[in-house]
């Protein structure tokens, strides 16, 4: 009896408890994927950076999956484009839309190879550009579509709150900027981003 009566009250306090974790998305084939392709293209084939937009932007959504681990080893908030100059975009907070288009202010998905480090006039000034490598996202360059940090973005979730609008740079924390930064200043080969929805 007293084995049921802590099964029946182990089974309230879990279904009950608002801290119980969401089911993760299984990224298995985006990994296969990734891996692939960097070894193609002879991109580091340590790591990669996954941001999925089709997660709240309140909620963790970059990621860096190791390879060799074979799981993520860090994630953190990053924003979307507000997507709003040449369009009427009410839900521009809750979804990314997308636009490869100069002035759209949209996020573009696809994947980036990380290109220079340089100077912003963002976070803590360090910025990556990125050059779009599908048709989705190569205009990149000519959008000024960078890898940056920024002060009013947080280091951890703000859920259910949203993170701030971007003009479609993926913008993160200056916290996890001097993470990637740093990865980014050893590897000795160019290393992908792949943003998906």
């Amino acid at each position: 009896m007293k084995h049921l009566l802590l099964l029946v009250l182990l089974a309230f306090v879990c279904c009950n408890n608002a801290e119980t974790p969401v089911a993760t998305k299984d990224y298995t084939a985006l990994e296969s994927e990734a891996l692939r392709y960097c070894k193609a293209k002879n991109f580091n084939e340590d790591y990669f950076f996954l941001v999925d937009l089709s997660i709240h932007s309140g909620k963790n959504r970059f990621f860096i999956y190791d390879f060799k681990q074979k799981k993520f080893t860090a994630k953190k908030l990053v924003t979307h484009g507000s997507c709003d100059v040449n369009s009427n975009n009410p839900d521009k907070w809750e979804k990314a839309l997308f636009s490869n288009k100069n002035d759209s202010y949209c996020s573009a998905i696809g994947k980036y190879k990380i290109g220079k480090r340089d100077y912003s006039s963002w976070g803590i000034k360090v910025k990556y550009w990125l050059h779009g490598l599908e048709e989705s996202n190569n205009n990149a360059e000519g959008r000024v579509i960078v890898l940056h940090s920024w002060d009013a973005v947080s280091d951890q979730e703000v859920y259910p709150k949203f993170s701030p609008l971007s003009w479609g740079c993926p913008a993160v924390s200056n916290e996890f900027m001097e993470i990637l930064d740093a990865k980014l200043k050893q590897s000795k080969k160019p290393v992908l981003l792949w943003i998906v929805e």
